[in-house]
């Protein structure tokens, strides 16, 4: 099951969390065995360049998909799992068809021999960019424990209402500070985790996507949480279809590079064009959201990303054109102080990485 998921997703391009828990809601497995069919997918295409290395050391000749799918999850399993040699070789041999004896071979040459990575981006089996990028923006030291944090299975973490969500977003939704009957606009705002977060406290939200489906998702978590005050639309959030709002959350597209524990396959996905592509589009909207916030209202944005380009730069933007958007103080410990914002890194607090900007709107 786990190999036919990786084919899926190395063949179709298809996303691992929208693949394996449809084929899992299909059998019969234990829970034993779906969790292990989760960490072989989801380990195996988070660790895949680091687990094409171990192999191609090793394999005599070019490999079609499934056998470099299959070797990729031996490898995975050895190295990174700890698997006995003898489990990984039986089954994957198995699994192996005409290829059986070249997978025997190369998986028990990768079980006896001790890796000398090449470099960090293989070690840590992310694309060069990505890393170097980190190391530019954070310093070495702050990258690597990182992106060492995020090829680790994330923590889940579930609110009193039941609802999952990292903990570094429902900071950053208690950070918007919304109060009992407030208006408050979220114009990113599916699945909907900060929106009923910020009603069930009493405020009146406005929760929109340029999406239906995902604005769907925010109808749908309200009615599943029983919370009154959110009310969906479907719009981009560069033209809202609101007036005014007490306050304002711009959860904004990003490059997602605070949050790739929780994605395995993004950091293959995610070009380095996309960074500064996506840096335009949020200045874009935090331009309309600022428009919507009332005259001594609260415009918070927020990105669940750790680049420069789409934090400390987006607050240089608007220190230059909107001098009526005052800074706030940035929330307290764990967080780190950012410029005028704040910075959540992964290996801080075990969460989602994520940088919170809060800022007043001027009479």
């Amino acid at each position: 099951m786990a190999l036919d998921a990786l084919l899926r997703i190395d063949e179709e391009g298809a996303y691992a969390n929208l693949v394996v828990p449809p084929m899992l809601g299909r059998t019969t497995l234990s829970g034993r065995d779906r969790a292990f069919v989760t960490e072989l997918v989801y380990g195996t295409v988070r660790m895949r360049r680091a687990c094409d290395w171990l192999v191609d050391r090793f394999a005599s000749r070019p490999l079609d998909v499934r056998t470099r799918n299959l070797l990729r999850m031996g490898a995975y399993q050895l190295h990174f799992l700890g698997t006995p040699v003898y489990a990984v070789a039986s089954t994957s041999v198995e699994l192996g068809g005409r290829a059986r004896r070249l997978v025997e071979a190369v998986l028990r040459r990768v079980a006896a021999s001790d890796p000398e990575w090449p470099d960090d981006a293989t070690r840590l089996s992310y694309p060069d960019w990505i890393v170097n990028r980190l190391i530019d923006d954070l310093g070495r030291a702050e990258a690597i424990a990182a992106l060492a944090v995020m090829n680790q299975a994330p923590t889940v973490h579930e609110r009193p209402d039941g609802y999952v969500q990292d903990l570094a977003s429902q900071w950053t939704a208690t950070y918007v500070g919304a109060r009992v009957g407030e208006k408050v606009a979220d114009l990113c705002a599916g699945p909907g985790g900060k929106a009923t977060a910020m009603a069930e406290g009493g405020a009146y939200v406005a929760a929109g996507d340029i999406r239906p489906t995902r604005a769907a998702m925010v109808r749908d978590n309200a009615w599943r949480l029983r919370v009154q005050g959110v009310g969906t639309f479907v719009a981009d959030a560069r033209r809202p279809p609101l007036r005014t709002a007490d306050r304002v959350l711009l959860d904004a597209p990003c490059s997602g590079l605070g949050v790739l524990r929780r994605r395995p396959d993004a950091r293959w996905r995610i070009t380095p064009d996309a960074v500064d592509d996506l840096a335009v589009l949020q200045k874009e909207l935090l331009a309309a959201a600022a428009d919507l916030v009332r005259p001594g209202g609260r415009l918070v944005y927020s990105v669940c990303t750790l680049t420069a380009a789409e934090t400390t730069e987006i607050d240089d933007w608007l220190t230059r054109t909107r001098l009526d958007l005052v800074a706030d103080a940035p929330p307290g410990d764990p967080w780190q102080k950012l410029g005028r914002g704040a910075r959540l890194l992964p290996q801080t607090a075990g969460t989602d990485g994520m940088y919170v900007l809060g800022l007043r709107r001027s009479a």
